[in-house]
């Protein structure tokens, strides 16, 4: 199986009404758009994948159209890809394969590595820079604490399960075996898992980020730090586009943004 994304331009998005009025209103709440493109790929069916995520694909290789379900939301765009995939595969679901997008959203996720090292009652802090280039330490960008170990039982421990292995009293019974998380970053037989972070959202700028973690009796590690990170937000799309004039003459036309429905 694989998937081609070169020699395919002009994808264009357009939402198709569910009624048009006498009056040329129309309304729109099935949010059903009509994904067009141009492709240099003859035998070959294309697939249309709306956020990263599979939304259908033609059932003809001169097929250049297809009818899609849009997610619909006013704080960010929909992003649209459209591949060439082998007959065989009309249907097979290569959202795994496409690679993560670009952050549309102004958020920054961070991926911390939790070893069975760090102890019970531990937690993370994570600070930023405000975009001016040194972190401040001084208070942090998460809301509270975030737990390290928020359910114990992911915690290995003394003499219940494998004898000597992490705190006393918790064992390993349910914590990540050998090669099922981070693999090289845990003790011999049972590996790192990892802690999910997202921030809250960011303007446009540069930021660096560090995390560090603090011990139930209040001590602090050193902190580690990431490198810039550019933060892009999407654009917020238009609530209303109106017509507003239209010169016949100079073949001139005026429209009207409005963020407000």
């Amino acid at each position: 199986m694989h998937l081609l994304r070169d020699g395919i331009t002009s994808v264009r998005a357009l939402s198709v009404p569910d009624g048009i009025a006498a009056d040329g209103a129309s309304t729109a709440f099935s949010h059903v758009a009509l994904v067009s493109w141009r492709s240099c790929h003859t035998e070959m069916i294309h697939q249309v994948y709306l956020n990263g995520q599979f939304a259908g694909a033609t059932v003809d290789p001169d097929q250049r159209q297809l009818v899609v379900h849009a997610p619909a939301s006013f704080l960010s765009a929909v992003r649209v890809e459209v591949i060439a995939v082998e007959p065989r595969d009309a249907y097979a679901d290569f959202s795994g394969e496409l690679g993560q997008p670009p952050s549309d959203s102004g958020r920054v996720r961070l991926v911390l590595l939790r070893s069975q090292e760090l102890p019970i009652g531990a937690t993370a802090n994570v600070y930023f820079d405000h975009g001016t280039g040194q972190i401040d330490y001084a208070s942090a960008l998460n809301g509270s604490p975030i737990p390290v170990w928020p359910c114990l039982q992911d915690k290995a421990g003394f003499g219940t399960a494998q004898f000597g292995i992490g705190d006393f009293g918790h064992d390993s019974a349910a914590s990540l075996g050998f090669g099922r998380g981070v693999f090289g970053h845990g003790q011999f037989g049972l590996d790192a898992d990892a802690i999910k972070w997202v921030s809250p959202p960011l303007p446009l700028g540069t930021y660096r980020f560090g995390v560090k973690i603090t011990d139930s009796s209040g001590n602090e590690s050193l902190a580690s730090e990431s490198e810039a990170i550019a933060v892009i937000p999407a654009a917020r799309p238009a609530a209303s586009l109106d017509i507003v004039t239209f010169d016949e003459q100079t073949n001139q036309l005026v429209l009207s943004v409005s963020d407000e429905i």
